[in-house]
């Protein structure tokens, strides 16, 4: 009878899917932790993410279209197939990030931190590809491509 019952209740249970990405956008998140957190498919739109805190994260496929990253830590991060047009990385820090199929066309790099970082497949203006080629150097821990020649510099 307890199983007869059981299961008729879970019948009537709705089955929920995964739990939706987490939508940040047009928020203050200044200064914010979001370090070695599992941030698949999380919206930052035009979020002020100053001095945030985002390392080790996995942002696949995350969109920070517009985001303000300034001094904001984005070492070891997973930023594949992430949305990061018009995005502002000034004094940020991409050690060892992979970007790989991203999408940062508009975006503004300066002063980045870019050792180790994964530009594979990256569409980017040819002012911003020359000045990120000044600074790149080392080669990706996760990936093993070296970040110049990611970048295609000469």
């Amino acid at each position: 009878m307890f199983a007869l019952l059981a299961s008729a209740l879970l019948f009537f249970i709705p089955v929920f899917p995964g739990i939706a990405a987490m939508d940040y956008a047009k928020q203050v998140l200044i200064e914010s932790d979001f370090s070695n957190r599992d941030l698949r498919g999380v919206t930052f739109n035009l979020t002020n993410l100053l001095k945030a805190n985002l390392s080790g994260s996995d942002l696949e496929g995350a969109s920070l279209f517009g985001a303000k990253l300034q001094e904001a830590d984005l070492s070891n991060t997973n930023l594949r197939d992430a949305t990061l047009d018009s995005a502002i990385f000034e004094g940020t820090d991409l050690t060892n990030a992979i970007l790989e199929d991203a999408f940062a066309f508009n975006t503004r790099f300066s002063d980045v931190i870019i050792t180790g970082a994964d530009f594979t497949n990256v569409p980017m203006r040819d002012d911003v590809l020359n000045g990120l080629c000044l600074a790149a150097e080392g080669t990706n821990p996760v990936t093993g491509r070296n970040t110049r020649e990611t970048l295609g510099c000469n």
